[in-house]
């Protein structure tokens, strides 16, 4: 990927970055108090519906002392629907004619996993996957400011933020991409053994999904879950079709 052009897919994603983030975060909290579901478990999937998945989870689990039980429940909850997003999503994204830059941007603010954004993306298309791409990352980010938030609001000063480094290798690819074309060669090939290994990651993802760990989620977290997810899936799509081409 170009660097340029992916700060120009960022800049067209950050509005419905810092939006949905706020959206979902706010909007999960007071779902979470209707449905009973514990404080941190209701925090967590908030979080990882309203940033990136299992990372915003890992990142912010330490902060708040979060229990075996309550990281499992979460990340549960978040897998099984990252596990539906990967068919669902380019289904609906053909049925409704979404173009490759609307389908990019719809992916990345919906689908909560960077791999489950990359895997729908790209089987839509390449520009959809580029766009997607950008647009993640950039959301992914919001981890940082996040979880500095929470320590402070938890003030549990022994706790270690995790920060997603891989974005910042995504980022020192991006820049080398650009700046030296001479290794675009190189490139194909290792975009080639990436797409594979995407491939292979995805079909592990799947394996895990088994009836224990449906079980494991419990009704009410996924509850929680499935109704953040329609809200953000259904509102950007909406508001997706309306403004952009």
């Amino acid at each position: 990927m170009n660097i340029y052009e992916s700060l120009k897919s960022g800049q067209q994603g950050f509005v419905f970055t810092i939006s949905s983030i706020a959206v979902t975060l706010l909007l999960g909290i007071a779902a979470g108090k209707y449905l009973k579901v514990k404080k941190n478990t209701t925090l967590l999937i908030s979080a990882g519906t309203a940033i990136c998945g299992g990372s915003a989870i890992a990142a912010i689990s330490p902060l708040v002392n979060a229990d075996e039980d309550e990281i499992s429940v979460s990340l549960g909850t978040i897998f099984i629907l990252n596990a539906i997003a990967l068919f669902v999503f380019p289904a609906i994204g053909h049925f409704f004619l979404l173009s490759q830059n609307q389908f990019g941007l719809w992916a990345a603010v919906a689908i909560h996993d960077t791999s489950s954004v990359v895997g729908a993306a790209h089987k839509y298309g390449e520009t959809a996957l580029q766009i997607a791409t950008a647009v993640k990352l950039e959301r992914a980010l919001w981890i940082i400011p996040l979880s500095f938030f929470i320590a402070l609001k938890y003030k549990s000063k022994s706790s270690k933020i995790n920060i997603p480094y891989f974005i910042f290798l995504f980022v020192i690819a991006m820049f080398i991409n650009t700046m030296f074309p001479q290794l675009h060669t190189i490139g194909a090939y290792i975009v080639y053994a990436a797409k594979k290994g995407l491939t292979l990651t995805l079909f592990l993802i799947g394996t895990g999904l088994s009836r224990a760990a449906l079980r494991s989620v419990g009704i009410k977290p996924l509850i929680l879950g499935v109704f953040l997810w329609a809200v953000i899936s259904i509102s950007s799509l909406f508001i997706i079709i309306q403004t952009v081409n």
